[in-house]
């Protein structure tokens, strides 16, 4: 099977690409720096500056965005070019990924895409505007896209909290800032990419096919458990 992945140079959307190659499917990577795992046709492609993704194959089973950001300011200190680049990353570059995908998609008898949100649209923290607007926009995006384009294509979203990736290197620079993150969840640690790829992996099999327009929580427990 054909799959793209957008934003799969490093963290998570190289963990699904990778993942996919193994289990012996043709995965196109789309990225700014234009990598990805070997085995992988890697293409360079900037969510936030190009136009529409080029070279993309005939006919694709799945397509996953992952370009994504952490911008984590209170209010009173965003600008509102902080609110446009984080949709620009986030929600404007699916858009444009997606529509460019559409073709493809349409070309295969079932289809699947996962987007990305985040815990704190859900759950609501501080410090989070500007993100969780835009992943907002995405969550919204998937419900409207799964309604609009079923029964041929599905469409799903995983919502991860922190995940010990590149994206978030600030966040968990030290073991005792990794175990202090750890500790608000219920599980009691971070994410890793492959718990995300999994649950990508999961979502895009056609095993799968009865699931459409779901937010999948993969967040260690924090969007629906309370610490005692």
């Amino acid at each position: 099977m054909n799959y793209a992945i957008f934003g799969g140079s490093k963290g998570i959307g190289y963990a699904v690409a990778e993942q996919l190659l193994q289990e012996g499917h043709t995965v196109w990577v789309y990225s700014r720096s234009g990598s990805g795992p070997a085995g992988a046709h890697s293409i360079v492609w900037d969510a936030e500056n190009e136009g529409l993704p080029a070279d993309l194959p005939a006919e694709l089973h799945g397509v996953v965005y992952s370009p994504g950001s952490i911008n984590l300011k209170p209010f009173r200190g965003l600008k509102l070019e902080d609110f446009q680049k984080d949709l620009a990353v986030n929600f404007f570059g699916a858009v444009k990924a997606l529509q460019t995908c559409l073709p493809s998609l349409k070309a295969v008898p079932a289809a699947s895409v996962v987007l990305f949100s985040t815990v704190a649209v859900a759950q609501g923290m501080p410090f989070h505007a500007s993100i969780a607007s835009a992943k907002g926009a995405i969550e919204g995006l998937v419900r409207s896209l799964a309604a609009e384009l079923a029964p041929s294509i599905r469409v799903n979203a995983v919502a991860p909290s922190l995940v010990n990736t590149p994206l978030a290197a600030r966040l968990l620079s030290t073991p005792e800032k990794v175990e202090a993150s750890g500790k608000r969840h219920p599980l009691q640690r971070v994410g890793e990419s492959s718990d995300i790829a999994n649950a990508v992996s999961f979502l895009l099999n056609p095993s799968n096919s009865w699931i459409t327009g779901q937010i999948l929580a993969v967040d260690g427990g924090m969007s629906s458990l309370k610490l005692g």
